[in-house]
């Protein structure tokens, strides 16, 4: 398979992820604007998932851009960070919903937490096929230690979401822009190599 018909497919995956997301909020009947006042929790965190959904797209992209052919590991690696990060707009939902309660944004924690772990998994299996290139070994080096910070970060949302659920919103917020723009050593890496 081209790596240009996988990244397709994770990109309609992830769109659809989105879509669905949205379609979640509900529309008020009436056209007050207290009528909006219920649904700030739910676009509060309909914000977080988009944000992550976006880091995830961006960075899936630029991991892609390393593998030389993709294998069957990488297939079935990439289905598994789709899959865990098809049920963020069930967390998401949950969360929105119920105001941000322990439960809920424990459970967004975590399925945020083994998706880092999914995207981790993908990116290994994309390293053993990945051209062999000092400075891309640098950049694999680099993400790593990206991904346990943010890991660590997740856990510790999840136990602060019984302490302080806003506590576990800020990490959430600095792991995001921890991610927010891709590195680009990867693709960096890969340039250098066609010159």
């Amino acid at each position: 398979m081209k790596k240009n018909r996988l990244e397709a497919f994770s990109d309609g995956v992830l769109a659809i992820i989105i879509t669905i997301m949205i379609l979640e909020i509900k529309v008020p009947h009436g056209s007050e604007w207290a009528e909006l006042k219920p649904l700030i929790p739910i676009f509060i965190s309909y914000i977080f998932s988009f944000l992550y959904i976006g880091i995830y797209w961006g960075n899936h992209h630029h991991l892609l851009n390393s593998a030389k052919q993709v294998s069957p590991g990488i297939l079935l690696s990439n289905l598994n960070l789709l899959f865990w990060l098809s049920l963020i707009p069930f967390a998401t939902g949950w969360m929105g919903e119920n105001h941000f309660t322990a439960n809920t944004v424990a459970l967004y924690g975590i399925i945020l937490f083994i998706s880092g772990l999914a995207f981790f998994i993908l990116q290994k299996t994309i390293e053993r096929n990945a051209h062999d290139i000092e400075a891309l070994k640098l950049a694999f080096k680099n993400l790593n230690k990206k991904g346990t910070a943010s890991s660590i970060g997740c856990l510790l949302a999840v136990l602060f979401a019984y302490i302080s659920p806003i506590v576990s919103g800020i990490i959430f917020i600095i792991i995001a822009i921890v991610w927010l723009i891709p590195d680009k050593s990867i693709e960096k890496a890969i340039k250098e190599e066609e010159q």
